[in-house]
């Protein structure tokens, strides 16, 4: 998740299930992606590059005006599209060629080259629906566990929701979002409240309404995963 600025953009993929494309444009300084459980496939400046799951906020930038188009995965899904599970990729940025043959990247790196810069979106939801085609089924607690912990449920209660116990919960959990659950539970809190933030809520009604025991807890949540205090978040969406 981008805390915005860089002339970002988004939509919807035709992945569905919450995946999006997502394009922007390097301007001065470095850009702050905030984590979000998710993994992206990206095109950047010619190079083909994953990103895993962030447990803290990433600071990236380049030469200002350079051209970088992503798939971002909704919260378990990349695995199935990535081949490895995801907490092998965790805070790490790798080049696609370290995880699929170096043939089919350098064809999908060309395919990608050949077509108008607003294209190169489609032609990474080409290669993932090719990959999809072929893939093992997601984990089926993915979607609940995501939803329960949205919703501000415990860990405890979204493990018995799922009927797993937690030790089987923060296993499956590693492999689909890159971290156990607690974690994730963190991650999705925090851009809930940054969404409520953005949207003119004040900070303290932020911080019930995420979920977080008080304002001073929104606080420190919010500057241990992001680096920054929220109102320094709080920049163009």
């Amino acid at each position: 998740m981008s805390d915005g600025g860089n002339d970002y953009r988004e939509r919807a993929s035709r992945l569905g299930g919450g995946a999006v494309v997502w394009s922007r444009t390097v301007g001065a300084g470095p850009q702050r992606v905030l984590p979000d459980g998710c993994t992206d496939l990206i095109w950047l400046d010619g190079r083909l590059l994953v990103a895993g799951p962030d447990t803290r906020a990433h600071l990236t930038g380049g030469p200002a005006g350079t051209r970088a188009v992503g798939l971002r995965f909704a919260p378990g899904a990349g695995p199935a599209v990535l081949g490895v599970p995801a907490c092998e990729l965790r805070d790490q940025r790798v080049p696609l060629a370290a995880l699929w043959p170096e043939a089919e990247v350098r064809r999908l790196a060309e395919r990608a080259f050949d077509v108008r810069d607003g294209q190169v979106g489609r032609v990474l939801e080409a290669a993932a629906l090719d990959r999809l085609r072929g893939a093992e089924p997601a984990d089926p607690v993915v979607g609940e566990v995501v939803a329960g912990l949205s919703g501000g449920r415990s860990v405890a209660e979204v493990a018995g929701a799922v009927g797993l116990g937690a030790r089987q919960l923060h296993r499956r959990s590693l492999a689909a979002f890159g971290y156990g659950p607690k974690t994730l539970g963190r991650v999705l809190r925090l851009n809930r409240a940054l969404e409520l933030a953005r949207g003119g809520v004040p900070f303290a009604e932020v911080a019930a309404v995420a979920g977080y025991a008080d304002q001073a807890h929104l606080a420190r949540e919010v500057r241990g995963l992001a680096g920054v205090p929220l109102g320094g978040l709080l920049g163009p969406a």
